[in-house]
């Protein structure tokens, strides 16, 4: 039986996700993040500091303490998204899924046949898990969540057709870069009602097509909004801007 419960389970129990966004490179970061009250955690490998070799010390660490680890990949890296599931991640966001052979080529790689392509080499997901080599092959697909990240113009264009790639789990929005694709390169705005027009879109076609909808938030706030919207995962901020924010009410209240 599997150490942990079924993380697309979760997502779709009704009550929406807030998860942790670790960049950092130190793998203890994730996981005493992994130790407070969020359902899961984020390794962030496209923008975040954090590289392959501290995400693969991170993956067990944040299991440790109950909880899924999911990997944003850099850009059309799709070969180490198997390699992130390999070692027991949960999830897999991938950034600019623009077409839908981007969308075709992430469930490749993220999915075993007959769904995709995925090969061989579960060693860390084998000792997470619980499961025999066998178990885990019927089962993996089920077991891990493919997000295709929907932030320009054409993948909004396109995102039912993005949702109908066998093996894409859902879509994860990056507000800050749909902001600059919807304003033309002209500023950055995630909280503009531009782009919550977008989002309300978005997250409609999404629950039309029965998957699941991520999102991410530059707050707790945001993330409170987002959440009554009713995306079904909501990232929190990060690593650093919890640092950041920490430092200044430590300073606010000592020179009160």
């Amino acid at each position: 039986m599997p150490t942990q419960p079924s993380f697309p389970e979760r997502l779709k129990g009704g009550t929406p996700l807030l998860t942790a966004w670790c960049g950092l490179p130190d793998p203890s970061i994730a996981a005493t993040l992994a130790r407070e009250d969020f359902d899961a955690v984020v390794l962030d490998t496209q923008h975040g500091s954090i590289d392959f070799s501290a995400s693969l010390q991170a993956i067990p660490l944040v299991a440790a303490a109950g909880k899924p680890a999911i990997v944003r990949i850099p850009v059309g890296d799709f070969a180490t998204a198997s390699r992130y599931l390999d070692a027991g991640a949960s999830g897999i966001i991938a950034p600019m899924i623009n077409t839908v052979e981007d969308a075709r080529r992430l469930a490749a790689f993220t999915k075993f046949p007959p769904v995709g392509e995925r090969s061989w080499g579960a060693y860390g997901a084998l000792a997470l898990t619980g499961l025999e080599p066998g178990a885990y092959l019927r089962t993996a697909n089920d077991l891990a969540v493919s997000f295709a990240m929907v932030e320009t113009r054409e993948a909004l264009a396109i995102i039912d057709d993005i949702l109908a790639v066998p093996g894409i789990d859902g879509v994860f929005i990056g507000p800050s870069d749909l902001s600059i694709a919807l304003s033309g390169g002209k500023g950055v705005d995630p909280t503009s009602a531009e782009v919550d027009r977008a989002l309300d879109h978005a997250l409609a076609r999404v629950k039309a097509a029965g998957k699941i909808a991520a999102i991410y938030a530059v707050s707790g706030a945001r993330a409170a909004e987002l959440s009554a919207k009713g995306f079904h995962m909501v990232s929190i901020g990060s690593d650093m801007s919890m640092l950041r924010a920490g430092a200044h009410a430590a300073l606010a209240a000592a020179r009160a």
